[in-house]
């Protein structure tokens, strides 16, 4: 652009070996400069289809008195007024004009930190398993196998049962709570899901009614926690402890009745309680207990 304003348009083609129109094309674009020759949209200003101004006035008009409406239904009562676009076109000038609402956002959910347990007792956590049907010999028998497993030392107790509900959770609390007293230690707290076996606290009618679990939870001394709801992780040790029951159990024995269910699950318990785990150093969750035991008598 200088070389031509200096020595002219035609020397400056001969220069750069480009056209005069292409050099005049330049010249009508040049400001003095830089951004002046930047590329610019090549849209179009205005298109022989577009919305008219009386049809994008219908559409604020009938938008602005049905704020709620859907799309489509919107576009049904356009029709009735002499609107004649497809579904497509109003959905593009509607979304130009920001007449969709704005997605919200959704604050992050950051988890608390994980709050390690300084000794046994201090929170016990509960569950059910369902007892896969292949494992079942008579197809009529439904069994379950309740599990609650000390967080610090990893001891377990497990119970056969045949019904779930909060009965079978009432009695399974007061088992667990006998069994660990039995190796030197209180529970103080079980931390279960929102299952109605052991909580109302979904429940539309007796939402502000305390289940058999939790009144006989009060009675023994054990606080009741429930965890975050949707949340199977935060009950992490027990749900773990039922995928190695499936893998070390579940998927090689086979029951006859509650009775041979619950012999089984017995033995299942002893060993399970002696296998060492990585979390407790390749200690077993009896010797872990029994360390403890030695370090703060």
């Amino acid at each position: 652009m200088k070389y031509a304003e200096k020595y002219g348009v035609s020397r400056a083609s001969r220069k750069y070996n480009k056209s005069r129109s292409y050099i005049y094309y330049w010249i009508n674009r040049y400001k003095g400069t830089l951004e002046s020759l930047a590329c610019q949209s090549r849209r179009p200003h205005h298109h022989p289809n577009q919305h008219t101004e009386e049809e994008l006035a219908l559409i604020k008009r009938m938008r602005h008195r049905n704020p709620d409406l859907g799309m489509i239904e919107l576009w049904f009562r356009l029709r009735k007024q002499g609107y004649k676009r497809c579904p497509e076109s109003l959905f593009r000038v509607m979304r130009r004009l920001g007449m969709f609402p704005q997605n919200k956002t959704i604050k992050k959910y950051i988890p608390k930190p994980y709050e390690q347990m300084t000794y046994p007792g201090e929170r016990v956590q509960i569950d059910v398993k369902f007892v896969p049907r292949s494992c079942i010999a008579d197809p009529s028998l439904k069994l379950y196998q309740y599990t609650a497993i000390d967080e610090y030392s990893r001891l377990r107790y497990l119970q056969a049962f045949e019904e779930h509900s909060t009965y079978s959770s009432t009695v399974f609390l007061k088992n667990a709570a006998a069994f660990f007293k039995k190796h030197g230690f209180d529970m103080e707290c079980a931390q279960t899901d929102n299952g109605f076996e052991f909580t109302n606290r979904f429940s539309q009618s007796k939402k502000h009614l305390l289940t058999l679990f939790e009144s006989t939870a009060a009675s023994l001394g054990i606080r009741h926690k429930l965890i975050r709801p949707y949340t199977p992780r935060h009950n992490g040790k027990v749900e773990r402890s039922h995928r190695e029951d499936q893998k070390r159990f579940y998927s090689s024995h086979r029951f006859y009745s509650l009775e041979d269910f619950a012999t089984q699950l017995s033995a299942h318990l002893r060993r399970s309680n002696n296998i060492p785990m990585r979390p407790l150093h390749w200690l077993s969750p009896r010797e872990a207990l029994s360390s403890f035991t030695v370090q703060h008598v």
